[in-house]
């Protein structure tokens, strides 16, 4: 059965998730992850999310997929149907909790797109806000559980309006990437 979109208020033990999430992974995984970072909006203070652990693992090469065994040991499950092929996307297992795995190759324009988002958001409290006024209208819009891709889809034009400050802000800055989590 699909689920409906939420959102909820920042939860100050994600960061906490995060880490005992981060640390098996690095044991499963070891020199196989170059880096381990939490993404997505619950990595970032004081923005409101859908309640789920985003976590993106950066690797050498996509192919071959040397670091699945490591995932799968862990409890994560390969989904081989995302369309997404600048990624491989891993679901949580049964008896844990709902994570989404992104593994990217290390220095791609996806990963670095990822870590660059979740930064900025951290340092504009302006575009936090815009960001999240976006994602509740857009749950209200899409609130039956059919109509969650739509609100995927929907925040798009508010991430590349983002994205667009944030590209000019780390030219700006000399932006690096946080190190990783994990």
């Amino acid at each position: 059965m699909k689920e409906s979109a939420i959102v909820v208020p920042y939860d100050e033990s994600w960061p906490e998730e995060f880490r005992a999430i981060g640390s098996k992974l690095r044991s499963a995984l070891g020199d196989e992850a170059v880096r381990i970072d939490h993404i997505g909006s619950t990595a970032v203070p004081g923005l409101d999310a859908k309640p789920i652990i985003d976590i993106q693992i950066s690797v050498r090469a996509l192919e071959p997929m040397t670091y699945k065994g490591g995932l799968e040991a862990a409890g994560y499950v390969h989904r081989a149907d995302n369309p997404d092929r600048t990624k491989r996307y891993f679901r949580e297992g049964p008896g844990l909790k709902r994570t989404h795995i992104h593994v990217r190759e290390a220095g791609s324009w996806s990963e670095q797109f990822a870590l660059l988002f979740r930064d900025f958001l951290k340092a504009h409290n302006e575009y936090r806000e815009l960001y999240v006024r976006e994602k509740y209208t857009l749950v209200r819009r899409y609130s039956r559980p059919h109509e969650r891709e739509l609100y995927v889809e929907g925040k798009d034009p508010v991430i590349w309006r983002i994205m667009r400050e944030a590209s000019g802000w780390s030219q700006r800055t000399g932006w690096k990437p946080e190190a990783g989590d994990a």
